[in-house]
């Protein structure tokens, strides 16, 4: 039975034990915290999960093998295309614990390491991180994997090791400038609009917006390929800070969609400031509308430590606007309701998130406004041409932008 001791951070403080196991279709997994840990006055569930206990907490996966592990565990393996990286690096039938344990540990997402008996990182992958000034290189590298990952070994072995525990399909990995961990977002060979551009420009007019958001710049600009950068947030300097998603958070099981005032119920029990991460949360939830986001799925919400046993949301990151007649959200804003973008939902909803309804209007319309405004020159900052400008015209003006307005 493979095993990993767990720890946290560069001191490498034990807090536990994951063991797995594998019987073909179905892989299990336990861990069980580390005595000293449990004792330890400063001690945190990595999870609400996972409680502080005495004893193992099982995990089991069939046809969804990634329950195999729990979320905490599972939110710092990679995901689609660190996946693929690492299956043609190291061949194929790796397990749910392969794909946690040998993803690079210097670049896992939040503070969890996994080590051997000699206390060292089990594993497989630890190329040195690349710099900014290396972009364009890894760049050409996931170009070449996307267009024939099946032959494109050495490339695929190169970007493994850097794209570490990243999570989402689009390519991407880690790089080091200016004293920070950045994550560099690659232009995909099947983009058909200037996603990278949008992105950053909608992360900046979210600033604009008053959302706490991760910082972001663009690289290559003048490039037809340019290179997003958005500064990870869970590292302050060589400091590790401890990460979950909300999906996480949530102990969600299931492969719908959840809700945003499930989120809300989590931020109650767990926030060292529950109040302003409400508040926040729902601003998000009407940026997200009002941008047509689609892409704000549990697993694109979070909560970084605060100490003291208490998590805070962290900040905004994934939002990227869809232009489409169907606007629809991946989390839906209210138990029991449908998962449709609307603000008339939003705005009914906002006492879950302790905020009184005059409040809530007086956000929805500052934050229109904002947008209306500068939606347009956030983007010709960021390269687009006119054209391309137009192409996010439906993504940003529709009924809801509207309503939003006049609330």
């Amino acid at each position: 039975m493979p095993e990993a001791i767990v720890a946290l951070g560069e001191g490498k403080r034990i807090v536990g034990r994951l063991r797995f196991e594998s019987d073909g279709r179905r892989q299990h997994s336990q861990f069980e915290y580390a005595e000293e840990w449990l004792a330890a006055d400063d001690r945190f569930a990595l999870s609400p999960g996972l409680p502080l206990r005495e004893g193992s907490h099982f995990s089991s996966g069939k046809d969804d093998k990634r329950s195999a592990l729990p979320g905490c565990f599972s939110d710092a393996a990679p995901d689609s295309w660190g996946r693929a990286l690492m299956t043609k690096a190291l061949g194929g039938g790796l397990s749910e614990f392969d794909y946690l344990v040998l993803s690079d540990d210097r670049t896992r997402q939040g503070a969890l390491r996994f080590l051997g008996e000699d206390m060292e990182p089990l594993s497989d992958l630890t190329p040195p991180i690349p710099r900014l000034v290396e972009l364009e290189r890894l760049r050409t590298l996931a170009q070449r994997f996307e267009r024939d990952p099946g032959g494109a070994e050495e490339e695929a072995r190169d970007l493994a090791g850097v794209a570490g525990s990243l999570g989402g399909a689009r390519p991407k990995a880690n790089v080091e400038g200016d004293g920070h961990l950045w994550i560099a977002k690659f232009t995909s060979a099947q983009d058909t609009k200037p996603v990278e551009r949008a992105e950053v420009a909608t992360l900046k007019l979210a600033r604009m917006c008053g959302l706490r958001v991760a910082d972001a710049r663009l690289e290559l600009r003048d490039s037809d390929s340019p290179i997003a950068l958005i500064r990870r947030f869970d590292r302050r300097g060589d400091t590790r800070i401890p990460y979950i998603s909300a999906r996480t958070a949530l102990d969600w099981q299931s492969e719908d969609g959840g809700f945003y005032t499930d989120i809300a119920d989590v931020i109650r029990q767990i926030s060292s400031k529950p109040v302003e991460d409400l508040h926040e949360l729902w601003r998000r939830i009407v940026f997200t509308i009002l941008v047509s986001n689609k892409d704000d799925h549990l697993k694109n919400h979070g909560f970084i430590y605060a100490g003291g046993d208490r998590w805070r949301l962290c900040p905004a990151f994934d939002i990227n606007p869809s232009p489409s007649r169907h606007r629809v959200l991946e989390t839906g804003i209210i138990q029991g309701g449908a998962f449709e973008a609307s603000l008339e939902i939003a705005l009914e909803a906002c006492e879950f998130f302790d905020l009184k309804q005059e409040k809530a209007s007086l956000i929805t319309r500052d934050m229109a406004t904002t947008l209306s405004g500068n939606w347009r020159g956030a983007m010709r900052e960021e390269g687009m041409t006119g054209n391309e400008v137009r192409l996010y015209e439906d993504a940003f003006e529709h009924s809801e932008s509207a309503r939003a307005l006049g609330v």
